[in-house]
């Protein structure tokens, strides 16, 4: 009798294991500080007792989140919504679904030196200004400058690598780069400069781009055929999110746990910047994180609609679903 029952108990665990839910996961990049919240939730293990097995890979970037969904080898990642509007517009049967917004506000800026000519987003007038072929603060930069009353056809846009934004800036050979502000905050800072005082930053949010960015998306198909499994996992995130608003150590530590060779500092940094500037903002302080303006989100999906010249319009549920989201006031700042 003994004998049996500790053979039972010994193969609890692995029976255990064997029912979680499968979930491969997918990131926007490589693993850094706007990551911590996933690698929290694995080490809680709060994915477990949501009953899933989340494997979470490094992504290949934002809009690639998208495709490594629709190609069925991910359930669920972190990526772009704006990719997300491109693929409902093309192929609405097999685009993903945003679950979770995380960046409230778009991560997109022109970034100028503190004493460059461009002392003013007026200034621009006339101005060279770096910018990668095809990214997202280039194809938006004329969204932000039709917002501010700016004709386009008035400034000089030169194509850059995106690797040398900050040196071809730092050299005068251009005078504003159209950067992506996390990657582009913590270059600034391993170049040995100070973000903030060195540099001025006109956020495409605060000139009249309502777009929204990153959040957790996740297939049709897990959605239709394994909504618990969606539910669980927006929790666990969600709950992992909080933990680190409140003590952003915390996440980082996990982080360090799964990536020892990161910059602890410069990831803390990172994280700082992203909950300050893109996760934690008017609009998520009253909807509560992981929700949007629904008002707001169709406005972004014509502006997205007009620069790429899609053939048809998604509505918000193509886009995104509230359905799995806690309730608020497990979601507040």
């Amino acid at each position: 009798m003994r004998k049996t029952l500790v053979v039972a108990l010994a193969a609890w665990p692995v029976m255990a294991h064997a029912e979680l839910q499968r979930v491969n996961f997918t990131l926007d990049w490589s693993v850094q500080g706007v990551h911590a919240w996933y690698f929290l939730a694995q080490e809680r293990g709060y994915f477990e007792e949501e009953g899933l097995d989340v494997r979470i890979d490094q992504g290949e970037g934002s809009a690639a989140t998208v495709s490594r969904i629709m190609s069925g080898a991910y359930d669920a990642g972190f990526g772009d919504m704006n990719a997300v509007i491109q693929n409902a517009a093309e192929r609405p049967e097999s685009a993903p679904v945003m679950v979770y917004q995380l960046y409230n506000q778009p991560p997109f800026a022109l970034l100028t030196k503190a004493d460059g000519p461009i002392q003013q987003l007026d200034d621009i007038k006339g101005a060279v200004l770096g910018a990668p072929a095809g990214s997202a603060s280039t194809r938006l930069f004329p969204a932000m400058a039709s917002a501010a009353g700016i004709d386009v056809d008035d400034v000089e846009i030169i194509n850059i690598a995106p690797n040398l934004q900050e040196q071809l800036l730092n050299r005068d050979d251009v005078d504003g780069s159209l950067v992506f502000t996390v990657t582009s905050y913590m270059n600034l800072v391993a170049q040995g400069h100070d973000p903030e005082a060195d540099y001025r930053w006109f956020p495409y949010g605060d000139y009249g781009v309502e777009v929204y960015s990153n959040g957790v998306m996740v297939s049709r198909a897990m959605i239709e055929q394994r909504p618990e499994a969606v539910a669980g996992l927006v929790r666990a995130i969600n709950r992992a999110v909080q933990e680190i608003i409140d003590d952003p150590h915390a996440g980082i530590d996990a982080l360090m746990a799964r990536e020892g060779l990161l910059n602890q500092q410069a990831e803390t940094q990172r994280l700082a910047f992203a909950l300050d500037n893109l996760i934690i903002s008017a609009e998520s302080r009253a909807l509560g994180i992981g929700a949007v303006d629904e008002e707001r989100l169709a406005r972004s999906i014509s502006t997205i609609v007009d620069l790429y010249e899609l053939a048809q319009t998604p509505t918000v549920d193509d886009v995104y679903s509230s359905e799995f989201l806690p309730p608020l006031t497990m979601r507040m700042p």
